[in-house]
């Protein structure tokens, strides 16, 4: 069964015929302890598609719906997902300078919807968010992006640490925006193969992406808050960006 006002699906063979249908699935929420036939046939789709669930208690599942959810629950995106492994040879072969932007579990949908819009107007070549404890891509998401999320690709990855390995290895430098850092935007090169890191919305970039990152940078704040919010933030470094950007190219 679905709910298109909170683009979910739920039950066994809902989801099912969903991933088989070909539907862009942002999160799967399963029961602990889930067993069964059907079950174990949506195990192997879901491993299939690599699809990674996330297993939770009921409890949990009851929150989204209090219909018969036979243990499950999907989440559906409008918003096709992309892998970083085939976007970044992709810009390099077509001449371009890729521009990344990496989102270290922001769960705001908002906040993220906003950061989305900004980075579509600035060119960005790909947004690139982790399989897990991120925001949903749903109706919320897209209605506050302005439909950006439409015109600008996403990844979904398993791993960011490892994204950020292979960025590097790509040629790509990572900059880790947070407020201890020493170094100023403005003292960076943004106008090379380069990525910006931004990161949760109360703990920050998490430590081991952090540690992978080539430089962690900040914005100046002259005020006696010590902080912006991360949409605020993202779009002041993403048009420092592209301000050196214009100036190389005058």
């Amino acid at each position: 069964m679905t709910d298109k006002k909170d683009d979910f699906i739920f039950g066994l063979r809902p989801v099912i015929e969903a991933i088989e249908a070909g539907k862009t699935i942002d999160k799967v929420f399963v029961q602990n302890a889930l067993q069964g036939p059907i079950y174990a046939e949506l195990k192997t789709i879901l491993a299939k598609n690599k699809i990674r669930p996330n297993y939770v208690p009921i409890e949990k599942l009851n929150r989204f719906t209090r219909k018969n959810h036979q243990g499950v629950v999907a989440f559906i995106s409008d918003v096709p997902f992309h892998r970083v492994e085939d976007i970044v040879p992709q810009l390099f072969e077509e001449g371009k300078t890729p521009f990344l932007l990496i989102l270290d579990r922001l769960t705001d949908v908002r906040n993220f919807g906003a950061i989305c819009r900004t980075a579509e107007c600035v060119g960005i070549d790909a947004v690139i968010i982790p399989e897990k404890g991120g925001a949903p891509i749903n109706s919320d998401a897209i209605k506050t992006s302005a439909g950006a999320l439409y015109n600008i690709k996403i990844c979904k990855e398993p791993n960011l640490a490892h994204v950020v390995d292979y960025l590097q290895q790509s040629g790509i430098s990572v900059f880790a925006a947070t407020e201890k850092a020493q170094k100023m935007i403005y003292d960076v090169n943004f106008t090379e193969p380069c990525a910006v890191v931004m990161g949760n919305e109360e703990t920050g970039i998490s430590k081991e992406v952090m540690h992978h990152a080539d430089e962690k940078i900040k914005l100046p704040i002259e005020g006696k808050t010590q902080s912006l919010n991360v949409s605020v933030a993202c779009g002041a470094i993403l048009y420092e960006a592209v301000r050196q950007k214009i100036r190389k190219i005058n």
